[in-house]
């Protein structure tokens, strides 16, 4: 019997580090992220609808999603974000179910699905546990602002789009402390796989 098992937490508290380590382990894992990225690739239904509604700037010159311009755009304004998820997070959904029942045919004791918005888009129904990445606040916003080169005020604007992470971890099955290096990350996983696995 298979474990299913979510995957979430905030932006930029490294859960494609812990997604990584599911891997190693031998658990397939689905990741939302490629998946939207895959639906909204050059030449996708979808990627022509974000630049109707939100204009050709929103394109590269090659066709591509510029996200960069497009996450100014959305994390600026919330009726902009709601009508982004309007138009991707249906067809993000459909993909999704779509990996996760073929990863289902390899009869893997645990299946991950990495879901960014795991809680806000109710996706926590679907999987037998939820498991959270956490860390301190004030890491999680350092974090941000080095890798995506965001001044403080862009990239709190980003965390505070989501669910707070304090939220997330009330309502977790799993706690995943990423704050004290890659040696307890690992061991935090295995105790986590080693839990599952007798639920399974």
């Amino acid at each position: 019997m298979t474990y299913w098992l979510g995957l979430t937490g905030g932006i930029a508290t490294g859960k494609s580090t812990v997604a990584a380590v599911f891997k190693q382990r031998g658990c397939p894992v689905v990741d939302a992220d490629v998946i939207a990225h895959q639906v909204m690739a050059p030449g996708e239904p979808v990627l022509q609808e974000i630049a109707a509604a939100f204009g050709a700037d929103v394109l590269t010159p090659d066709g591509a999603l510029n996200r960069k311009r497009l996450g100014a755009l959305i994390f600026a304004d919330s009726a902009k974000r709601r009508q982004l998820d309007a138009i991707d997070q249906p067809h993000i959904r459909v993909a999704l179910k779509r990996a996760l029942d073929e990863a289902a045919v390899t009869g893997a004791p645990v299946i991950v699905g990495d879901i960014p918005l795991m809680y806000e888009t109710n996706w926590d129904k679907a999987f037998d546990g939820v498991a959270v990445v956490t860390l301190p606040e004030s890491v999680q916003l350092t974090r941000l602002m080095a890798r995506d080169g965001l001044s403080e005020a862009a990239a709190q604007a980003r965390i505070e789009a989501q669910m707070p992470l304090r939220e997330k971890v009330a309502r977790a099955d799993f706690l995943i402390d990423n704050s004290r290096g890659q040696a307890i990350r690992e061991k935090q996983v295995d105790a986590l796989l080693k839990a599952v696995t007798k639920m399974a």
